[in-house]
């Protein structure tokens, strides 16, 4: 099972065991991890579940949607490597991935 690493504001780390096909952020909510608040649960409709990708995984990644990236307008501190986890599936491929999450202003 793939492990992704959840690296909070604070810098709390969390590795947690992703089953594949969930998503990035359905990872976070199950081990609890700080930050990642997903109130549309998952849908796409909120920017709640915003993540920096670690460089080296953009490859990896599937291209954002055009929905993603209208949504990442409401989040803030959005950077090049900003994603939705909510959009991230999980699959072998991305064992390994570190996400940072930014502050979130709900």
């Amino acid at each position: 099972m793939p492990k992704i690493t959840y690296i909070t504001e604070d810098g709390t780390e969390t590795v947690a065991e992703v089953s594949e096909g969930f998503s990035v952020m359905e990872g976070a909510v199950a081990n609890s991890v700080a930050g990642i608040e997903a109130v549309c649960g998952g849908s796409c409709a909120c920017a709640t579940c915003h993540v920096y990708v670690d460089a080296g995984w953009e490859d990896k990644l599937e291209p954002k949607s055009d929905a993603e990236d209208a949504m990442l307008d409401f989040a803030a501190g959005v950077q090049p490597n900003s994603r939705l986890s909510c959009q991230l599936r999980v699959s072998d491929s991305l064992d390994g991935l570190v996400v940072r999450i930014p502050h979130q202003d709900i």
